[in-house]
């Protein structure tokens, strides 16, 4: 058994330093742009774990953002059915059609050629993909709050994105990231990898996450729960009292309650003036924002207004950072109880539903 696993370990770095040796004799005719994320991975044992963890079945279709080389993707079609890459690098799609063809396996391999934050997701079972670091985030929220139905995404990310998204309530690193993903699905972590797997080495080490959809998802409006969750986790450590008391917040939202053509609150607010000039907490200046005596007696009953609604459920000296999915979406149905939104384009309700029906794509 001993025996056995030392081949297997003497074997695949036999194998990493060919396919290394070919990868950099390849990039005298392709120039790997660190600009694009364009970092391959090139240890096979590394590969070989990722493909393991995704839990791949031989029914399966695995959807592959930026396959580059096809280092990974030649690893996917071993085991799944069928393997769909998305690629906007045509340099990097011929290469990756060489070197399926070489082992056969291009029947079973569908390239798109396009920007895959640009481009509708085909219907796919898994996602297993090295994810360039510059659409790591909006890549996260196209999966997560996207239309396709999928059982898992292991991706391998830069390392403090993955922590910044593997990060709960209370945790020094929770942020409005972890807070919008998490609400619709589960992260997971899987394992960390080290930048001297990549050709060419980035200046960071990689974690690796799967992300597996909630079984129940919360019915709330996704575009009103980002609206939300961006005012909250301005000041993140700030109390919700201390954050909800900042006047250009209070303008801001108050106008926005003009704009939605509320029908019982038509009162205009567009006799203010606000300077756009920061302090050093990032907030903009009290002094800085002008009022007419009107807009001032406005501005005082929405504060108010405010005020109630935090203490009406406990939130008043409470932070955003400490705080649960459950409440968060508690003081969201007080607000939108009260007929205050967060988003523009959020549509009454005709009856008191606290929340929209369903999430709106990205």
């Amino acid at each position: 058994m001993s025996t056995r696993r030392f081949h297997n370990v003497k074997d695949e770095d036999e194998e990493y330093h060919k396919v290394r040796r070919k990868t950099e004799n390849e990039e005298t005719h392709i120039y790997l742009l660190k600009s694009r994320g364009q970092h391959l991975l090139m240890n096979p044992r590394v590969l070989n774990s990722i493909v393991q963890k995704s839990n791949i079945l031989p029914t399966d279709t695995v959807l592959e953002i930026g396959p580059g080389t096809g280092n990974l993707t030649l690893k996917l079609l071993e085991v799944a059915q069928k393997v769909i890459a998305i690629e906007i690098d045509k340099r990097m799609i011929e290469i990756l059609h060489k070197r399926v063809s070489e082992r056969g396996l291009q029947d079973r391999l569908t390239v798109i050629c396009q920007d895959a934050l640009k481009t509708e997701f085909p219907q796919f079972d898994l996602m297993v993909a090295n994810i360039p670091y510059g659409i790591s985030s909006p890549l996260v929220a196209k999966l997560v709050f996207g239309k396709n139905s999928y059982r898992s995404g292991t991706l391998l990310l830069q390392k403090e994105f993955a922590r910044r998204l593997l990060a709960n309530p209370g945790e020094s690193e929770f942020n409005r990231l972890a807070v919008n993903v998490k609400l619709v699905a589960d992260v997971e972590f899987v394992m960390n990898v080290s930048k001297k797997n990549f050709l060419p080495c980035p200046k960071v080490d990689s974690s690796v996450v799967k992300i597996h959809p909630k079984a129940e998802i919360p019915e709330v409006d996704y575009k009103e729960w980002c609206a939300f969750t961006r005012t909250c986790f301005t000041k993140k450590n700030k109390t919700l009292g201390a954050i909800f008391k900042h006047k250009r917040m209070l303008v801001e939202l108050m106008k926005l309650q003009e704009t939605k053509g509320d029908e019982e609150n038509n009162t205009l607010y567009s006799d203010y003036h606000v300077n756009d000039t920061e302090d050093k907490d990032g907030l903009s200046n009290e002094d800085n924002v002008n009022f007419s005596s009107d807009v001032v007696k406005d501005l005082n009953l929405f504060r108010d207004i405010i005020n109630d609604i935090l203490r009406s459920g406990g939130f008043e000296d409470k932070r955003p950072s400490k705080l649960s999915h459950e409440e968060l979406l508690d003081l969201l149905s007080l607000f939108n109880r009260a007929r205050i939104h967060f988003h523009g384009q959020v549509k009454l309700m005709e009856s008191d539903a606290e929340l929209a029906s369903a999430f709106c794509p990205l």
